[in-house]
């Protein structure tokens, strides 16, 4: 198995001022592989990969950590009006890959991605195990939007969202908030902290809080398989 190099402990405070200038904040790890196996011991434990090439594989747990409780969501009032007055058709995990491919797209600031090709295949096998999800959004059988991420127990932890129209992974992450509600998850995982995410209703926890809330809510018994979508925004 792939050595991994352990740089601090996802337990332990993380180092002074000066010290961190060197180890950015939330950086553990460097090495290992994208197992299924190893990743999901990851999530659970509050560590995700990321990382862009040349570099070995870099494992982070941000302290403060972005999260996004379900019952916390915004919804601003002109993403109200395009959710009641527009012809969207929102789908789970009928297009996986291509919403990741849309995700590791270059954007138009920078044509960088850290989605490289081993990333892309370690989700697709998550995918294909039933552990990792997509939302997509349609428009004249069009995808224009979408998010995809990982599920263990009652947590989600998001990955990555593309828009390809105005408010498209908005629009996702309403109907994947309204669907995880109804399913009782517990919270979704940010990762960063974002202006994004802000707006949307997501907030800092201490990593101690959300290491706490993992491991109560990562031991729910939940499905493991395809997802579907039957939430829809009435408001």
């Amino acid at each position: 198995m792939p050595r991994v190099v352990i740089l601090r402990s996802a337990e332990q405070p993380f180092p002074d001022p000066e010290t961190a200038l060197h180890y950015p904040n939330g950086l553990l790890a460097a090495g290992g592989d994208l197992s299924p196996d190893r990743l999901l011991a990851a999530y659970r434990r509050g560590i995700f990969p990321w990382y862009e090439h040349p570099q070995p594989i870099l494992w982070w747990s941000p302290d403060p950590r972005m999260v996004l409780f379900p019952n916390e969501i915004h919804i601003s009032r002109s993403l109200r009006k395009r959710l009641r007055h527009t012809d969207f058709r929102i789908t789970a995990d009928t297009s996986f890959e291509a919403v990741i491919d849309a995700c590791a797209a270059p954007r138009d600031y920078t044509s960088d991605t850290w989605i490289g090709g081993d990333m892309r295949d370690a989700y697709v096998q998550l995918h294909r195990l039933g552990h990792a999800h997509s939302i997509e959004v349609w428009l004249d059988n069009e995808l224009i939007g979408g998010l995809y991420g990982v599920g263990i127990g009652a947590v989600f932890f998001g990955e990555s969202m593309f828009s390809r129209t105005r408010d498209a992974s908005k629009i996702a992450l309403v109907h994947l908030e309204g669907q995880l509600r109804q399913w009782d998850y517990a919270l979704i995982d940010c990762q960063q902290d974002t202006p994004h995410m802000r707006s949307m209703g997501g907030r800092t926890i201490a990593r101690t809080e959300f290491l706490a809330i993992l491991g109560k809510e990562c031991e729910r018994e939940r499905p493991i398989g395809t997802w579907s979508i039957n939430w829809k925004y009435t408001n």
